[in-house]
């Protein structure tokens, strides 16, 4: 748990960098395991996912436990979940990395994205995919799944620390996605790496402009001496960055 609050400023720098430029500013601080392993988005979309995590954590379905009718229960943990998630919020499920049923579907996934969620991630599958890769909402999964989750998973607890895709997810880290996958940042690191990657980003795009025209990649990247700095710095001027 964390008393960390997700500033606008932080939300918009993460807004603006990659998922890969992350995972070497947590490599630096010696974090070698957090990007979410073999999940991916449902379709492209332009922007950035950037959401501080709300969790939510199946278990193994036992069949006494888990008919149909549990969905009645207004207080059923996957549905209180969709209903409690905060707005900017990301529902991130550990779904035990099976997909072979559902972990939710369209209509759980939209009421997410009319409450204002800023998007989903689970270690399994959604049902519905079609229809949540058409929402403008981000959604990231292991592979379609048409069973219901009462087949395999059983929906436990919410709010509490959680393994998703062999990552640990704590409630409060900021969860960032893009068109590659999931990353999550520890809260107590979230601003200092959302100001060094802004930097990094710069760098890498002054970099790939100049190796598009021709340079090569000795000396500049990484930079090994003054003149790469020095042109970077004109660049930034002449760029506004």
């Amino acid at each position: 748990m964390t008393d960390y609050v997700l500033s606008e400023a932080t939300r918009k720098k993460l807004m603006g960098v990659a998922t890969p430029t992350i995972a070497t500013a947590l490599y630096k601080r010696g974090l070698r395991n957090q990007f979410i392993q073999d999940v991916r988005p449902l379709s492209a979309k332009k922007q950035n996912m950037v959401g501080q995590a709300f969790t939510l954590r199946y278990i193994p379905a036992r069949e006494d436990l888990n008919p149909l009718t549990v969905f009645q229960n207004p207080q059923h943990p996957q549905r209180a979940a969709v209903e409690q998630c905060p707005p900017g919020c990301v529902l991130v499920m550990d779904s035990r990395k099976d997909a072979r049923a559902a972990s939710a579907g369209s209509i759980l996934i939209s009421r997410l994205m009319v409450r204002g969620a800023a998007g989903v991630v689970t270690d399994g599958g959604f049902r519905d995919s079609p229809e949540i890769a058409e929402l403008d909402f981000r959604a990231y999964h292991s592979r379609p799944s048409a069973p219901t989750n009462l087949t395999l998973h059983q929906a436990l607890d919410i709010n509490v620390p959680i393994g998703c895709g062999d990552v640990a997810v704590w409630p409060g880290d900021v969860i960032v996605g893009d068109n590659e996958g999931v990353i999550v940042i520890p809260a107590h690191i979230a601003d200092e790496i959302a100001d060094e990657t802004v930097e990094m980003t710069a760098y890498e795009d002054f970099v790939t402009e100049k190796v598009l025209n021709g340079a090569t990649i000795i000396g500049l990247y990484p930079a090994t001496s003054d003149t790469p700095r020095q042109e970077f710095a004109q660049w930034r001027q002449e760029k506004g960055r």
